[in-house]
């Protein structure tokens, strides 16, 4: 005989998926003692791209732009604190300046994870329904939670073009499972598919050990050369609060036109990784030519098939107009990641507002849907079409977390307005 069920536990807020973004929204909801919240997190613990953890990556942004510091500057589970826990504060600041690597970032990411205790791990979300005046959380484990407040992370998804799919293995295979899948390179034709940081960072990483060069290296870029990212001042006026307002404001054909004009500031390539690949190709040439290297750009790879043993590549050449067509044994696509609508959220799908741009999300980055009012659904990274080019980086993490958490309570508990900026985003010459 078995005793009743388990009462279902129900949360103010609930979390799907535990990436950079959510972290930053548990560490700062741990201040609101009002609000119990439960975030549910696939794997068993913090990773962040670890197919791509490259023993050089280095962070693009400074680490003040870290889960919480910009929001709130004394909050315990700042990157600052983290070193000081560390005991490498003063070391970390000799060697690094205002700069981390990606292996440190992880590191305290996931120093701040294992404090929270509103995370569980190793729950895969299978489903949320709409049942009466609230959302039913179910886990493929079993365990269900309620909640009225949900907040979606999680993330985007690796993206390949559909005619590689297919051929996906130890052959073919996208930069973020680089490290699991560790194909061999050394003394093969290979091929690099993407001139931003990712794309740079694996090819640095394969012309770096003289005793595992590729026979041959190709990078493929579909811009007009291997540009740097944009870090300038005014342009990283982009990545201020109030320029995420005044975008929102924009009509919808403007925005798209204006993150075509924008890309360089979040997508281009570190200068000084840059300026370390041309060292090292320069290197190798007058060292005996012990890579033979290719770098092409206005190239888009359009198709590849299986040929034997070696990948038929076809290419478009942009500025000529014309087919090119070249055999490789590996091909790395270095070509970013692009949000899905999440399977766990099928049930609901018919009743949220879509675009041909992805969700419809309001200013607090609530989701436009047509459920009772007082249940929202909260999106992170799911915005760059409506937020901005910001969305998607870590600048405004902290920021775009406090204005979900301050919707949520119904209250300022994180100051998000009234953040000055030098550009004048607003209408009018007065």
């Amino acid at each position: 005989m078995t005793g009743p069920e388990p009462s279902m536990q129900s949360y103010d807020l609930i979390g799907i998926g535990v990436g950079p973004s959510n972290l930053s929204l548990a560490a700062l909801a741990q201040s609101a003692n009002e609000l119990t919240s439960r975030f549910y997190e696939i794997k068993p613990r913090f990773e962040w791209h670890p197919g791509l953890m490259l023993p050089e990556a280095e962070l693009q942004v400074s680490f003040l732009k870290d889960l919480v510091t910009l929001i709130d500057p004394t909050s315990p589970y700042s990157y600052l604190n983290f070193l000081h826990h560390e005991g490498r504060i003063f070391r970390a600041l000799i060697a690094n300046g205002l700069s981390s690597s990606r292996q440190e970032f992880e590191q305290y990411y996931r120093w701040v994870a294992e404090q929270l205790p509103s995370i569980r791990w190793g729950q895969r979300v299978k489903s949320v329904t709409l049942v009466e005046d609230h959302f039913e959380v179910a886990c493929e484990c079993g365990d269900a939670a309620r909640t009225t407040t949900l907040t979606l992370g999680s993330g985007q998804e690796p993206h390949v073009p559909d005619f590689a799919a297919t051929l996906k293995g130890d052959q073919v295979l996208h930069s973020s499972e680089l490290l699991q899948v560790r194909p061999a390179t050394s003394g093969r034709r290979v091929m690099v598919v993407g001139a931003g940081q990712s794309g740079a960072e694996v090819v640095n990483f394969l012309i770096s050990d003289d005793a595992a060069l590729p026979e041959s290296l190709t990078w493929v870029s579909s811009r007009p050369g291997f540009q740097p990212i944009d870090d300038s001042p005014f342009t990283n006026e982009w990545f201020v609060p109030e320029y995420v307002d005044h975008f929102q404001s924009l009509s919808s054909e403007r925005r798209s036109f204006m993150l075509g004009h924008q890309r360089l500031a979040s997508d281009g390539v570190s200068e000084s990784l840059l300026r370390k690949i041309y060292r090292r190709l320069y290197q190798l040439d007058i060292g005996g030519g012990r890579l033979r290297h290719r770098l092409v750009a206005n190239r888009r790879v359009v198709d590849l098939r299986r040929n034997g043993d070696q990948l038929a590549v076809g290419l478009h050449d942009a500025d000529r107009s014309r087919p090119e067509h070249c055999a490789v044994d590996v091909v790395i696509f270095c070509t970013g990641y692009r949000s899905r609508f999440p399977d766990y959220l099928e049930p609901l799908r018919e009743r949220i507002a879509t675009t041909a741009d992805g969700f419809e999300v309001r200013a607090d980055y609530s989701l436009n849907w047509d459920g009772p009012p007082n249940l929202r659904i909260y999106v992170q990274n799911f915005a760059e079409h409506s937020h901005g080019v910001s969305d998607p980086n870590l600048s405004l993490s902290a920021w775009r977390s406090a204005r979900i958490l301050n919707s949520i309570l119904g209250r300022e508990h994180y100051r998000v307005d009234g953040y000055t900026s030098t550009t004048s985003w607003s209408a009018g010459c007065g």
